[in-house]
């Protein structure tokens, strides 16, 4: 399982929700109706990274917390 740094840019977040739909445990949505994380280890990885996929605002950026590596978006 692959541990994540989560990164979410705020100024773009939608807060419509889907971070939260796919992965509960890690993301929650604030009282200015904005994604935040509250656990980066509360869903499994699969999860969270669909949850990043569905953000239709792009505004979550995974990071492999080992390595430092951009996981998603994909580095151009």
């Amino acid at each position: 399982m692959t541990k994540y740094r989560i990164e979410i840019q705020r100024d773009i977040c939608l807060g419509d929700k889907q971070c939260w739909d796919k992965a509960p445990e890690t993301f929650e949505i604030d009282e200015e109706d904005k994604s935040r994380v509250i656990d980066a280890n509360g869903n499994w990885s699969e999860y969270i990274l669909a949850a990043a996929k569905n953000c239709p605002a792009d505004a979550i950026t995974l990071y492999d917390a080992d390595t430092g590596e951009q996981l998603w978006p994909p580095a151009e």
